[in-house]
C-alpha cells in the first residue's frame, strides 16, 4: 500500500505544484483574477486528487483480489490526498519565500484595488485596509500560513477520498481486468 500512496500522491502533488507555477505569474500579470483564478486552481486540484480513485483503484486490485472494504479505500484515499497536499503546501513555501515573497503585499493591494474600483467608501476602505494588514501580519508566519495552504486542498481531496471509497468498494464497479 505504501508504494501506491506515495507514488499517486506524488504524481497528485506534481500535478498541483506545476499549476502553482504556472498560475502565479498568470495573477502577476493580470490574465488570471481572484474569481476566475478560483476556478482554474479548484479545476487543477480536482484533476489532480482524480488520481486518488486510480490509487484506490490500483490497490483494491492488485494487492487486494479486487475487493476493498470502504475503510481500507478511505485510509488509502486519504493518504493520497496528504501527500499531494503535502506537496502542494511545501511548494507554496518555496514560492512565498524564492518566487514572490512579497504575494501578501501584493494580494492585498490587488483587493484595494478592486474595492476602489467598485466605488468603495472611505470607511470601507479604512477598514479592508486594517483587515488586510492584520492578514499580511498573519500570513508572514509559515506555520499559520502552511497550515492554510493545506486547509485550501485537502478538503478537495477528503470529498474525492469519499467518493472513491464508496465507489470502489463495490467489487462489481469497475472490476479488476482477469
Amino acid at each position: 500500500m505504501k508504494k501506491t500512496i506515495i507514488s499517486y500522491g506524488l504524481m497528485a502533488g506534481a500535478i498541483v505544484s506545476a499549476m502553482l507555477f504556472i498560475t502565479q505569474p498568470l495573477f502577476r500579470n493580470g490574465t488570471l483574477n481572484h474569481q476566475n483564478g478560483v476556478y482554474v486552481g479548484f479545476t487543477s486540484m480536482i484533476v489532480a486528487f482524480s488520481l486518488i480513485f486510480f490509487g484506490v483503484k490500483s490497490y483494491r486490485d492488485n494487492h487486494l483480489n479486487g475487493s476493498i472494504t470502504f475503510g481500507k479505500a478511505f485510509s488509502a484515499g486519504i493518504l493520497i490526498a496528504l501527500v499531494g497536499s503535502l506537496c502542494y503546501a511545501i511548494t507554496w513555501e518555496f514560492i512565498m519565500r524564492f518566487v514572490y515573497p512579497d504575494f501578501a503585499q501584493w494580494y492585498s493591494q490587488c483587493q484595494i484595488d478592486q474595492l476602489v474600483k467598485e466605488g468603495a467608501s472611505d470607511i470601507k476602505l479604512a477598514e479592508a485596509k486594517l483587515e488586510l494588514q492584520k492578514f499580511e501580519e498573519m500570513y508572514a508566519n509559515p506555520f499559520i500560513r502552511f497550515g492554510f495552504t493545506l486547509l485550501e486542498i485537502l478538503p478537495v481531496g477528503l470529498i474525492i477520498t469519499l467518493i472513491s471509497a464508496g465507489l470502489l468498494r463495490n467489487s462489481k464497479f469497475l472490476p479488476a481486468e482477469s
